[in-house]
C-alpha cells in the first residue's frame, strides 16, 4: 500500500494559509504524505476532503474564540483566529465519526478536547488556581505545587519541563513504557477537562493536563508540548509521536480499503423498535444522524456498513388467540415501516434479500437493508404464516426470544417442551423448504441441539457471544460452537455488555476477545458480527454503526489478514445465506 495521507490542518496569517515546516518534515520522516488543510468553512469541501485522509494532525497556533465554547473571554485571552476555530471544531467532530485517527499538538489537543464535549483554561496563568482549581483527573493523577513556567521563551527545539505519563496508557506504550518524559512547552491555554470520549494520560508537575487519548481505544492522542519542532534540530526523540499516527493511518487505509472492495453486515440490528406510528418521524430518524437510534444511513456511511438485518422484535407474551392475532399485526407492521423508511430514501438504499441484491446495491452507491423476525412467536401456531413472511422477504426468523414459546425452549424460559416442540419440527422443516434461515440465537442448549440435527442447511446464531469468556445461558458454549461449525453455521458476535463481561462496563477489546475466541474454536469460516444495536447493544469503542470499521481495524491488530476479515464482517453470513436460497 502506498503511504497513508496525512492531513494538517494549516495555521492563517498575513498572506493566507501558512504551516510550520516541522509538522510536515516529522510525517514525511514517518512514512507518511502530508497534505495541508487550509482554514475555511466550506463544509461540503471539508466532508469531502476528509474521505481522502487516512490520518490528521490538528497543529498549533492561537487562541480558540470562548463564545464557541460558552464562554465570554478573559482579559487574558490572547490573539483569536475565528478563520480556524469553527472549520476545526467540525472537523474534529466529523472525523471522530469516521474513525479517522487524529494526533492535536497545542492549539490541537485543546480542539480535539473542546469538539468532544470536554473544556479548556483560557489562561492557566490567571484561571488554574492549583489543587483548589484541579479536575477530577488532576487529583488522581498528580499532587499540588506552584505553577511552572509554560509560556517559554528558548529555543522550541529543547525540552524546557518534564510530564508523568499514566501507567497503562497509550501515550506510556508509544514512548516504552516511560514513566516521565521531557517535553518543551509554548502555551497559555490548556485542557481543563478531557469530556466523555478521551482521558488523561500525562500532567506536568503543576497538574496541568499534557495529554490526551480515546477512552474508547480509539486513534485518538492529543499533546500540548510541540513534538514536531524536535526533528528541526535532529533530535528524534518525539518521532515515536509520528510513527504512531502513520501506523494507525495505515491501518485505516487498509481497514478501508477491506470495506470497500468486501461486503461488510451487520447480522443483527433492533431499530424498528424505535419506530412511532408518524411514519415522517422513522423516515427522518433513519435518514438523518440522530440521535435517536444507532443505526441509520449517516451512521452507515461513516462506518461503511454496507448492510444491516434490521428485525421485528417480538418480546414473549400471552399465547392466547388474540394474542397471536396481535403479534402477527405487529409484525406486519414492522415490516412494512422497513419498507417504507427505505423507499423514502431509496436514492440511498434499498431492500435487499441476496447477496446478489447487495452487490448490486452497492455497486449503485447504496446500502442495504434486510428484513428479519425476531421472535417465532410471530407466527403463534400457524404454519402457513411462514410463507407469508418469506414473501415480506424476511431472511431468518429467530425461533424464540426470552422465554418458552410454541417452537422451542428459550435460554430464559422454564424447559416446556425439552427443546424443539412438535410443532417447532415442523417450522424448521418448513422454514428449510422456504429458503428462510433458521435462526438459534436466544434459544436453549436443548432446542438448539434439536434444530442443528434436524436442519438440512446450515443454521445461525445471529447474535450470540461465547460463554467460556461471559457466562451467561445466552451464549454459545464451546461444544455448541464446535457443533455449528461442523455443520458448516456461524455464530456472529454480539457487543451486549451484559453477554460480553459479567461486571463492569465491557469495551470493544471485549467484543474482539470474543470474537477471536470464537474463531479459535470454530474457525474462522464460521464467525462474524451481530451487534444489537438499538436492542441494547452497543460497547465504548462500537456503540453504534458508524464505529464498524472500528471493529475492523482492531481485528488488523489482531493480526487477521485481509481475507479472513472478508469472510468475518460479512461473507460467512451471505455464504450461509445463499445456502439456504429457495425463492418463491
Amino acid at each position: 500500500m502506498v503511504n497513508p495521507i496525512i492531513g494538517i490542518t494549516g495555521n492563517f496569517g498575513d498572506k493566507g494559509c501558512e504551516l510550520a515546516q516541522g509538522y510536515y518534515l516529522s510525517v514525511v520522516k514517518a512514512g507518511g504524505t502530508p497534505v495541508v488543510i487550509p482554514p475555511h468553512n466550506n463544509k461540503a469541501a471539508l466532508l469531502a476532503l476528509l474521505d481522502t485522509l487516512d490520518g490528521i494532525v490538528f497543529s498549533g497556533g492561537s487562541d480558540i474564540n470562548p463564545l464557541l465554547l460558552g464562554e465570554e473571554p478573559l482579559p487574558q485571552l490572547h490573539d483569536v483566529c475565528p478563520q480556524r476555530d469553527e472549520p476545526e471544531l467540525f472537523l474534529v467532530r466529523e472525523a471522530f465519526h469516521r474513525q479517522i485517527p487524529m494526533l492535536g499538538i497545542c492549539r490541537g489537543i485543546q480542539v480535539m478536547a473542546a469538539a468532544l464535549g470536554g473544556k479548556v483554561w483560557q489562561d492557566i496563568y490567571s484561571q488554574y488556581k492549583g489543587q483548589g482549581a484541579r479536575s477530577k483527573e488532576q487529583e488522581k493523577c498528580a499532587a499540588p505545587c506552584p505553577l511552572i513556567k509554560h509560556s517559554q521563551d528558548m529555543p522550541r527545539d529543547y525540552a524546557s519541563h518534564t510530564v508523568s505519563i499514566k501507567e497503562g496508557s497509550l501515550l506510556q506504550g508509544i514512548f516504552d513504557e516511560k514513566t516521565t518524559l521531557a517535553v518543551n512547552s509554548f502555551h497559555h491555554q490548556a485542557v481543563r477537562e478531557a469530556g466523555p470520549h478521551l482521558c488523561v494520560s500525562a500532567l506536568s508537575p503543576d497538574g496541568i493536563i499534557e495529554a490526551v487519548e480515546s477512552s474508547e481505544h480509539k486513534a485518538l492522542l492529543g499533546v500540548q508540548w510541540h513534538p514536531e519542532c524536535f526533528i528541526l534540530g535532529g533530535n528524534e526523540t518525539m518521532m515515536p509521536i509520528f510513527h504512531w499516527l502513520v501506523g494507525e493511518a495505515h491501518t485505516f487505509a487498509q481497514a478501508k480499503h477491506i470495506h470497500d472492495t468486501s461486503i461488510i453486515l451487520d447480522s443483527h440490528c433492533d431499530t424498528p423498535m424505535f419506530f412511532t406510528d408518524d411514519s415522517k418521524e422513522n423516515i427522518t430518524m433513519f435518514g438523518t444522524r440522530s440521535d435517536r437510534v444507532l443505526v441509520n444511513l449517516p451512521k452507515m456511511t461513516e462506518g461503511r456498513l454496507d448492510a444491516s438485518i434490521m428485525v421485528a422484535y417480538l418480546p414473549q407474551g400471552e399465547r392466547t388467540p388474540e394474542a397471536y392475532k396481535a403479534v402477527t399485526a405487529k409484525t406486519n407492521r414492522l415490516l412494512t415501516q422497513i419498507e417504507e423508511i427505505v423507499q423514502a430514501n431509496k436514492d440511498r438504499v434499498g431492500l435487499a434479500e441476496t447477496a446478489e441484491d447487495i452487490l448490486r446495491l452497492k455497486a449503485q452507491g447504496k446500502k442495504a437493508i434486510l428484513r428479519g423476525i425476531e421472535n417465532g412467536y410471530a407466527i403463534g401456531k400457524d404454519l402457513s404464516l411462514l410463507e407469508h413472511f418469506k414473501r415480506r422477504g424476511i431472511v431468518y426468523m429467530t425461533l424464540c426470544h426470552n422465554g418458552d414459546n410454541d417452537i422451542c425452549d428459550s435460554a430464559r424460559g422454564n424447559a416446556e417442551h425439552g427443546g424443539l416442540s412438535a410443532f417447532g419440527r415442523e417450522v424448521v422443516e418448513e422454514m428449510n423448504r422456504l429458503g428462510i434461515l433458521v435462526d438459534m440465537s436466544h434459544a436453549a442448549e436443548s432446542s438448539f441441539y434439536d434444530a442443528l440435527e434436524l436442519s438440512k442447511v446450515p443454521i445461525v446464531c445471529s447474535h450470540s457471544s461465547a460463554r467460556a469468556l461471559c457466562d451467561h445461558p445466552r451464549n454459545l458454549t464451546d461444544e455448541q460452537m464446535r457443533a455449528l461449525a461442523k455443520r458448516d453455521g456461524v455464530a456472529q458476535t454480539t457487543v451486549y455488555n451484559g453477554f460480553l463481561r459479567k461486571e463492569g462496563q465491557a469495551t470493544i477489546v471485549d467484543a474482539v476477545e470474543h470474537l477471536c475466541h470464537a474463531a479459535r474454536i470454530m474457525g474462522v469460516e464460521h464467525v462474524g458480527l451481530g451487534t444489537d444495536f438499538d436492542g441494547d447493544g452497543g460497547v465504548p469503542g462500537l456503540a453504534d454503526a458508524s464505529e464498524i470499521i472500528n471493529f475492523t481495524r482492531h481485528l488488523l491488530k489482531r493480526q487477521f489478514s485481509e481475507q479472513d476479515i472478508r469472510l468475518i464482517m460479512g461473507g460467512n453470513f451471505l455464504r450461509v445465506m445463499a445456502s439456504a436460497k429457495i425463492p418463491l
